[in-house]
């Protein structure tokens, strides 16, 4: 693998410069007021960036599935029922978290390539006339089959059915490349993590509680010590952790909420949809189909293309890897060997998503499928050449 090509999995994703230079720093004291110029800027940019007035933030050094166990053990007890669709491996592994945390969730099986099911949750949740759902969990961006769900509608359900159950979304892949708004779904416990929108190495689980979350952490009762979001909010009112934190992540976290607001949300939002559509009309080009059943579901982060019956897609993953020195996702769960994975997401610009494409094109020309060489490359650029202009100039 080459240091000098970017990285086309999704997640952790390409770190611009600036941000390794900010999370390279001399040692502080981090129980300092100094430090607190670095924590809490970065909270404030993290509630910025998930478009919220009042959601109370936590950063805990840790990833993702960090995140996933901050929601669950700050909020609910053992035994409490939970609703969940699974719908790719990232849905699958929340569920099986709640299940080891003894909570009893009500799985809604739902094909690998469609999103969630927003109309079954209406029907589960009208039925629970006892209101004995405490939570529903929703992945909003499947990085697994590169499929995007529709949030908005699973609060339109919730609220249809008149029912009080927590909204939990795992943000992890979509938060800071896709466009989320915590307050107006009435997300109450948000999850992401350092490595993928936000353009850091993993290390960081970024987590935001709404007020009504935060009234449900009085009366939980499973069990939590390093994830305990009171813990964190004791230590930040003294500018401090109740343990030590990673410092320099904190500092390049800040840096990327500064790079991201510069940017202007919209516009990133903009720069990721055209660089996944640049993809997408590769796929198209190659005669190949998503993994992700429609356009409406559609992901802007990651595409999990379909290879050919009786090939091995990870032969592409492996031989990228070896023969030119760049990394795609392989294919997981259900999906594995049916699917490879580009990452379109973080720090990438038009130019940079056309060497992936082109990489990917070689290597399904190498192993003998039937693609022509530059048809993806050149129905890219032809997107490209005629939406850039205008980006830019909104950017600018």
């Amino acid at each position: 693998m080459s240091f000098q090509n970017p990285v086309f999995i999704p997640g952790p994703t390409n770190i611009p410069e600036s941000l390794r230079k900010a999370c390279d720093m001399p040692t502080i004291d981090h129980r300092s007021p100094l430090f607190g110029q670095i924590l809490h800027p970065a909270r404030e940019g993290v509630r910025k960036v998930l478009k919220s007035e009042s959601a109370e933030i936590f950063i805990f050094p840790s990833t993702g599935t960090g995140g996933w166990e901050t929601a669950l053990t700050n909020t609910l007890s053992a035994g409490d029922k939970i609703l969940a669709a699974r719908n790719g491996m990232f849905s699958h592994r929340w569920i099986d978290m709640c299940q080891r945390h003894n909570l009893d969730v009500q799985v809604v099986e739902t094909p690998w390539g469609e999103g969630l099911p927003a109309d079954r949750y209406e029907e589960i949740l009208t039925a629970d006339t006892n209101h004995e759902i405490k939570a529903v969990l929703a992945t909003h961006n499947e990085t697994a089959t590169g499929v995007k769900s529709d949030i908005a509608a699973v609060r339109r359900a919730l609220d249809a059915a008149g029912h009080p159950a927590l909204l939990f979304v795992d943000g992890v892949s979509s938060i800071a490349s896709m466009d989320f708004r915590m307050d107006e779904w009435g997300v109450d416990v948000a999850v992401t993590g350092s490595q993928k929108g936000f353009m850091l190495t993993a290390g960081l689980a970024i987590v935001g509680f709404s007020a009504k979350a935060m009234a449900a952490t009085e009366t939980a009762k499973l069990p939590r010590t390093f994830f305990d979001v009171h813990d964190m909010a004791k230590g930040y009112a003294a500018n401090a952790y109740p343990y030590t934190p990673a410092v320099g992540l904190l500092n390049g976290l800040n840096e990327a909420c500064t790079m991201l607001l510069n940017e202007g949300l919209e516009n990133v939002f903009a720069r990721h949809t055209r660089i996944a559509e640049g993809v997408r009309a590769a796929v198209g080009a190659w005669g190949l189909e998503l993994c992700a059943a429609n356009p409406s579901v559609y992901s802007d982060t990651v595409s999990a293309i379909k290879t050919p019956e009786g090939f091995n897609a990870t032969d592409i993953v492996t031989h990228a890897a070896e023969k030119y020195g760049v990394a795609f996702g392989v294919g997981l769960g259900e999906v594995a060997g049916k699917v490879f994975r580009i990452g379109h997401l973080g720090s990438l610009t038009d130019v940079m998503a056309l060497s992936g494409i082109a990489t990917a094109e070689m290597c399904m020309v190498d192993l003998g499928l039937d693609i022509k060489l530059g048809s993806g490359v050149a129905a890219a650029q032809d997107y490209y050449r005629g939406n850039t202009a205008t980006a830019q100039k909104d950017a600018a």
